[in-house]
């Protein structure tokens, strides 16, 4: 969900987040450089942080645009970075099984 300026939300769904901000697809763009407040859930709780939002991409539904946070509390932070992390935990092990697979055939 994203809190805009005026009290209104705007349905948005998160589709990749880093420790410095993301992109959303929501229904409508919103204006480059609006400050937002954006709030999603991890596995270590809620996540609310303030965000600007930058440049919107087009889609085929909707639009995808994406964001970076300007200020987060300490614990949305902590919650942030675990998810984050242990994304990147399963996709380091992801990695690291495929290295011990056989050569594919070029054939």
């Amino acid at each position: 969900m994203v809190l805009l300026e005026d009290g209104r939300h705007a349905k948005a769904k998160l589709q990749t987040v880093s420790i410095t901000g993301g992109l959303l697809r929501l229904a409508k763009a919103l204006s480059q450089g609006d400050f937002v407040e954006v709030v999603f859930s991890a596995d270590a709780g809620p996540v609310r942080g303030m965000a600007e939002m930058l440049h919107p991409m087009g889609a085929v539904e909707g639009s995808l645009q994406p964001f970076r946070f300007i200020a987060m509390g300490d614990d949305d932070h902590r919650a942030l970075r675990m998810m984050v992390d242990a994304v990147s935990d399963r996709s380091f092990l992801g990695l690291r099984s495929g290295l011990n697979a056989p050569p594919k055939s070029t054939f």
